[in-house]
């Protein structure tokens, strides 16, 4: 079995403006997604705004620092993730395929092997 990173992305300003019900509907949408996936679901989370993000960036040799925000100015944000175990790239992008992001007009999803060191 191999591991998948989903990343989940999408216009932050238009997250912010979903209603209680739009958010109650992805939501559900979402743990439809996690029961579909099963125990190949190893992990994932939603995450805060790009804005309280902390970039580290350094030159060759030097001490890195801390800067905030994104590393790029870009309309559209990573909102969340999941960690996949799944059996090929095709099992992956079908339960990716799943998510409530795709359906919304201004999101997409990512789906990208895991690189295995063991």
């Amino acid at each position: 079995m191999a591991k998948y990173l989903i990343l989940i992305y999408g216009d932050e300003q238009r997250w912010d403006a979903e209603t209680e019900a739009e958010r109650a509907a992805k939501d559900a949408a979402h743990g439809a997604f996690r029961d579909a996936a099963g125990a190949g679901l190893l992990g994932g989370h939603e995450l805060e705004a790009a804005s309280t993000a902390t970039t580290l960036r350094s030159a060759a040799g030097a001490a890195p620092t801390p800067t905030d925000g994104p590393f790029l100015e870009t309309k559209e944000a990573i909102g969340g993730f999941y960690v996949l175990e799944a059996p090929d790239l095709d099992a992956a992008l079908a339960l990716a395929a799943r998510l409530p992001e795709l359906a919304s007009g201004h999101g997409g999803v990512e789906v990208r092997p895991i690189v295995d060191h063991s």
